[in-house]
C-alpha cells in the first residue's frame, strides 16, 4: 500500500479546530501526485503527453477527528481502472500515528486530453504505474457505465 505522511498544520484546520474538508482533498491529491512522480510520471510527462486528471466524484467517510500535533498518513490503493486507463477509481484511507483509520475516501476520475478537451486513454508508463498499485478487495475493470453508476446527470435551468 502506498503511504504518504503529512504534518497537520494550523492552516489545515477548520472552525472546529480539526482537519478541514478541503485539507482532506488536498492531502489526497498530493498523495496521488507523489505516487505518480515516484513512478516517473510527474507534471513534465503530463505536459509532454497533453493530459491532466479530472475528478468525477469524491465520497468521504469520516470516522474520527484529526487534530494538529501528530502526523497523519494517507494511503492510496487502486479500486478500479479501465482497459486503457481512461477511467480510474482510488481508495484513500487516513491513519493517525498509531495506525487508527480516521477517514476513507473513494474517488473516481479520468484523464482528459488538454488539446482536444476529451477523455482519453493514458500512455503505457502511466497505465503501468497505476496498475502497479495495491488493489482493494473489490477491485474491478471499469467501463464507461461505471462512471454513471450513481445516475447523476445535469439538469439545466
Amino acid at each position: 500500500m502506498y503511504l504518504k505522511e503529512f504534518e497537520v498544520r494550523w492552516n489545515d484546520l477548520d472552525a472546529n479546530r480539526h482537519l478541514a474538508n478541503s485539507s482532506y482533498i488536498n492531502f489526497m491529491s498530493h498523495t496521488r501526485l507523489s505516487f505518480m512522480m515516484e513512478k516517473g510520471f510527474g507534471q513534465g510527462n503530463m505536459v509532454k503527453n497533453h493530459i491532466g486528471p479530472v475528478v468525477f466524484y469524491e465520497h468521504m467517510f469520516y470516522f474520527k477527528e484529526i487534530f494538529p500535533g501528530k502526523p497523519v498518513r494517507v494511503s492510496l490503493r487502486l479500486k478500479g481502472i479501465s482497459e486503457g486507463g481512461m477511467y480510474f477509481e482510488f481508495q484513500h484511507n487516513f491513519y493517525n500515528a498509531e495506525g487508527v483509520n480516521m477517514a476513507r475516501c473513494n474517488m473516481m476520475g479520468g484523464w482528459i486530453d488538454l488539446q482536444t478537451r476529451k477523455l482519453r486513454d493514458v500512455p503505457e508508463l502511466l497505465f503501468s504505474a497505476l496498475n502497479s498499485l495495491d488493489k482493494t478487495d473489490d477491485f474491478k475493470i471499469l467501463t464507461k457505465e461505471d462512471t454513471r453508476k450513481y445516475k447523476q446527470f445535469p439538469e439545466d435551468l
